[in-house]
């Protein structure tokens, strides 16, 4: 199971890239590998601004349809629109050409609650 170091994670099994005042976001690697083939993703709150964990989108797989929970309040400022095609880029590169959203945060101090790689490593037993 691949957890880079340099990403942070969620509960949910979102990874957050930060860079300056706006965070890349996609799911992690455990999480697609547990929903299987992934066939479509949908984010309708691009330029919406959002409080932590509220719903941004959802990704479905073959099996299942799954909630994409925010990391941090702010504003959905990208979405990565490769993905409305190539929805299996989510499984084969999630941490590259499989991202989901950029987001413009707006409290800082969120990122205080994200885990860190050993921290997501202990909670999905990797």
């Amino acid at each position: 199971m691949n957890i880079p170091a340099d990403l942070k994670y969620t509960k949910d099994h979102e990874w957050v890239k930060v860079e300056g005042d706006t965070v890349t976001v996609g799911i992690t690697d455990f999480a697609q590998g547990e929903l299987g083939d992934i066939v479509y993703v949908e984010v309708e709150t691009l330029d919406e601004t959002l409080d932590i964990e509220e719903v941004f989108g959802t990704v479905e797989a073959v099996k299942t349809v799954s909630d994409l929970f925010l990391p941090l309040s702010g504003k959905v400022t990208e979405f990565n629109g490769t993905l409305e095609d190539e929805p299996e880029l989510v499984n084969t590169d999630p941490y590259g050409a499989g991202w989901m959203i950029k987001l413009k945060f707006s409290d800082a101090n969120q990122l205080e609650g994200l885990m860190s790689a050993d921290d997501y490593k202990a909670l999905v037993g990797g």
